[in-house]
């Protein structure tokens, strides 16, 4: 049996949540095409440099094995690049963004709804190029990774919950 103490408050009961999103951004490679798109690569290289290794050109056998070594560093560092994460989650009383980097590292941002200002800044040709919460002296950007359809369709949903939170 356990009796709480007078002076330890009950934990208050969870707020609803009124809107949550997790930002990512979109990598078209999957993992087998980045294997295969390396494979053909490397192959087409490695012709390349047998055949000017053959001929005497031995610097270009060289410089098409960095060539190699280039790209696939390129991906892996684009592959790393998204992982990063950002989670927006908005209730009654608080609305929270949670950036993730790709190494796992996070910050946490908190806003009052009732005193967040939402700001997006538009291009006459490309729509919405960024996104970005105010409030309370400070100011934390939303979404720079995605396209501008996704940032389009985030704006949209994330003011309507913010409209609804402030109700």
């Amino acid at each position: 049996m356990s009796v709480a103490s007078p002076d330890i408050e009950p934990a208050a009961p969870a707020e609803k949540t009124v809107f949550a999103a997790e930002l990512f951004p979109h990598r078209s490679l999957t993992p087998g095409g980045f294997a295969l798109l390396m494979g053909v690569f490397a192959a087409i290289c490695a012709g390349n440099a047998v055949f000017y290794f053959a001929l005497g050109a031995w610097p270009v056998a060289i410089f098409m094995i960095v060539d190699v070594l280039i790209l696939y560093l390129a991906i892996r560092l684009s592959f790393r690049a998204g992982r990063a994460r950002e989670q927006v989650t908005v209730t009654r009383s608080d609305v929270h963004i949670r950036k993730i980097a790709p190494n796992g590292r996070h910050q946490d941002h908190h806003y009052n709804p009732f005193w967040a200002r939402f700001h997006i800044d538009r291009h006459s040709e490309i729509g919405i190029t960024a996104m970005r919460l105010t409030g309370q002296g400070r100011a934390t950007s939303i979404g720079a990774f995605l396209n501008p359809d996704d940032r389009e369709s985030f704006a949209t949903a994330f003011s309507q919950a913010l409209a609804t939170a402030r109700r």
